[in-house]
Formats: C-alpha cells, structure tokens, sequence
C-alpha cells in the first residue's frame, strides 16, 4: 500500500504511515454496513413520539401560561396552534411506523419460518443450452474483418 500524502511504499492498512505520520486506512473493508429498514423504523418511531409529545407539551404551556389573558399577542394563539397540528401530525406518523414495524415482525416471521421453494413444491428448471441466442445481431461478425482488406478509392 502506498501512502496518499507522501507516496512511501510498502505501508501497512490500518496503521501510521512511517514517514509523514498519516493514519492510513483499510479500503478493503467498508466503513458501514448497509442499515437495515428496521432500523429506519425503529428510529422513525422514537423521533416521532418526542416530537409529538414535545409539540403538545408546548401547546398545553401556551394555552395554560399565556393564552385568554388581556394583553396575549395573536401569535401566541398561532404558535400553539401550529404546535398541535405539529403534533397531530406526528401522531399519525408514529401510528404508521407502528404498523410498518408491526408488518416487518409479520413478513420476518414468515420468512424465517418456512422458505420460498416449499411455498409453491417447485425449483427452478434446469438451464437448456442448447439453444442459446447471441445477445447481439453483430456478435461473430466483426472478427471476418481483419481477414479482408478493403481497398478505398
């Protein structure tokens, strides 16, 4: 391996470099693993349940603090308002990811369960070469032409 910013040979992945000091990585491996959907529900479902807690927690505080009182701003009425359909908002969005997630543990249990080839009794045919097409019209023809020479007039 070669050093990026100084270009001395024969380094090691995963160590200094020995001349300019660089941490010098393994490229080999990747950085993250692919994160599953699970996952992206499963942190949909925490986020909105704060936020919608949030949301109608401020609300609550407006209406309660600030709201019905002689000298109350109009956009603290707005504010409250929006917090709550902010929060009704984010209410059906934990209830989706409820469902999603409660699908993903329905569709992991069937999988895990019984495979796809004893669903239908069937495998998948045995591969017929015999009677292959070529993938191109111009396939076995190009290379007659370094055979012939042709003549420009």
């Amino acid at each position: 391996m070669y050093c990026p910013k100084c270009g001395n040979a024969d380094q090691s992945p995963e160590t200094y470099c020995r001349q300019c000091g660089i941490f010098l990585p393994d490229l080999t491996k990747p950085l993250k693993g692919p994160i599953k959907p699970e996952e992206h529900v499963k942190v949909n479902l925490v986020f909105s349940a704060m936020t919608m807690v949030a949301c109608f927690t401020l609300a609550i505080l407006l209406y309660l603090i600030l709201a019905f009182r002689e000298d109350t701003h109009w956009l603290i009425y707005a504010t409250a308002g929006l917090l709550t359909a902010m929060g009704f908002w984010h209410t059906q969005t934990l209830w989706r990811s409820i469902l999603l997630r409660r699908h993903f543990k329905k569709s992991g249990r069937a999988s895990a369960i019984e495979p796809e080839s004893s669903k239908t009794g069937k495998l998948l045919n045995e591969a017929d070469f015999e009677n292959i097409v070529p993938p191109s019209v111009t396939d076995h023809t190009t290379k007659h032409l370094s055979e012939k020479k042709v003549r420009s007039t």
